[in-house]
């Protein structure tokens, strides 16, 4: 990433008026396959998720926070806050509508990061979990800003000569464990674990280490969390240590829950949990219900946001249920303003910074908030919702009125009622501005002789790509 960094510009910003005695710590956890309507702050009826529950009573707790369908896509928007139309990701990696491995915009490495800038800053940076983005290790996330790093490792993310000694996962057991007996590559290294070892809890407790570690200089750890993917297998029982909890996506999401507590129960007893902000946000809706379509329910997840030192001059109380529409592209210049960096001059940012949102500066944060998956795009404001699925299919209009859940909206795509008329207007007006895959150079395409070459040089990296 030295070509990158060498571009950076470093901010001449004043301090934040609500900055402490040094700039803020960031821990940003991204948790895998979580709509946002899995949490019980959200308002599921059984899943028990007390301390996600507390973290959006102690912060900011987004009602509509928009990724993308899949994986890849979010993972890409997230760290560089921009669109597909920018990163060249409209789709997992190695799936059409991605970019080619020869093309400029295929390896991560050599994109802009939150965690670039931020090391630009002097922070220290970390991150555990889930990688999966393209690029040539083992160099690839010390190439995207991280100082450390613990990952689940797929067989060609091992070091060279290098066979998986644990457990493989799925129903044909075709990849390497994420969960128990895990494959993990820290640092370059292979660790070796043993079949009692549990993937997250191994994740949790380097970035509690993490947060030790750096305790005394600012620090950014970005988790990206395995669950609450599938296979959803057996969970330690924390009340009972040494036993399992049932297989399940309950289980999944109430462990989830449980190893976030400890997080942050490590950052309060570091003393940092009044200069640290904790983000917690999902990369796309829950398998089965929703993932993989250009859907609201394949596009809302959770996100809340826990930033102390912006309730200390009063203006907002933590609590708050905002509903202001939010995108994931949005963490990055989030970040990048309550640190006080200044991105490179003419780097395009596709998000927004929450900051004047979190500090109760009563101004609209958009408008619309917006999506994507391969051809398919998907808008809405306050009021109206926009499919347009792409490919020749139908668009559909729906009006939202007070919902934000993805539920008990009207289909007015026959509509010929003024108003939402007007709604699809606008709407197309506004995506003339955010342009799709098609005619996008460097990406694979879903039929022909390149798409079919593509997909031979990408076998094992498209079947991982899946997950």
């Amino acid at each position: 990433m030295s070509r990158i960094l060498i571009t950076i510009i470093l901010g001449a910003f004043p301090a934040l008026a609500l900055a402490a005695e040094r700039p803020p710590n960031f821990v940003v956890v991204l948790a895998d396959d979580i709509g946002a309507k899995e949490l019980a702050c959200y308002g599921h009826p059984r899943h028990q998720t007390p301390r996600l529950d507390r973290l959006a009573k102690e912060g900011v707790r987004f009602e509509t926070c928009w990724a993308t369908p899949l994986c890849t896509p979010t993972r890409v928007m997230l760290m560089t806050g921009q669109y597909g139309f920018h990163s060249g990701y409209f789709h997992m990696f190695g799936n059409p509508w991605s970019p080619r491995p020869d093309s400029v915009e295929y390896a991560h490495g050599d994109k802009l990061t939150f965690a670039d800038l931020l090391k630009s800053q002097g922070y220290a940076t970390g991150m555990a979990g889930k990688w999966q983005l393209s690029g040539e290790h083992p160099t690839l996330i010390h190439d995207c800003g991280f100082d450390t790093y613990r990952m689940w490792a797929y067989e060609h993310n091992l070091p060279a000569g290098v066979k998986h000694t644990g457990r493989y996962e799925g129903a044909a057991g075709g990849r390497t464990a994420r969960y128990w007996h895990p494959s993990i590559v820290e640092n370059g290294k292979y660790l070796e674990t043993k079949p009692t070892d549990y993937g997250p809890d191994l994740f949790n407790a380097f970035a509690i280490d993490f947060v030790r570690q750096h305790k005394d200089r600012p620090f950014c750890f970005y988790y990206t969390m395995p669950l609450t993917h599938g296979p959803h297998e057996e969970t330690p029982d924390p009340a009972h240590p040494g036993q399992r909890r049932p297989a399940g996506y309950q289980s999944n999401v109430e462990y989830l829950d449980y190893l976030m507590g400890q997080l942050l129960d490590a950052i309060e007893a570091a003393g940092l949990a009044d200069n640290t902000v904790f983000i917690f946000v999902g990369d796309n809706g829950t398998a089965g219900s929703g993932k993989g379509t250009v859907t609201e329910l394949g596009v809302r997840v959770p996100l809340m946001i826990r930033w102390p030192g912006a309730f200390k001059e009063g203006n907002v109380k933590p609590g708050i249920v905002s509903r202001e529409l939010v995108s994931v592209a949005d963490i990055f210049p989030t970040l990048a303003e309550i640190a006080g960096a200044k991105l490179p001059a003419g780097h395009v940012i596709d998000g927004r910074s929450l900051v004047p949102t979190l500090r109760g500066e009563g101004t609209k944060h958009r408008d619309w908030v917006f999506s994507y998956l391969g051809p398919g795009r998907i808008i809405r404001d306050e009021r109206w919702l926009l499919e347009v699925p792409g490919r020749g299919q139908p668009e559909r209009l729906y009006d939202c009125g007070d919902s934000r859940t993805a539920t008990g909206y009207k289909d007015v795509s026959d509509s010929t009622a003024a108003d939402a008329m007007a709604a699809r207007e606008r709407f197309t007006a506004i995506l003339k501005d955010l342009p799709g895959p098609e005619g996008h150079p460097g990406l694979k395409q879903p039929s022909g002789d390149g798409a079919g070459k593509a997909k031979k040089k990408g076998k094992g990296k498209k079947k991982a790509a899946a997950d």
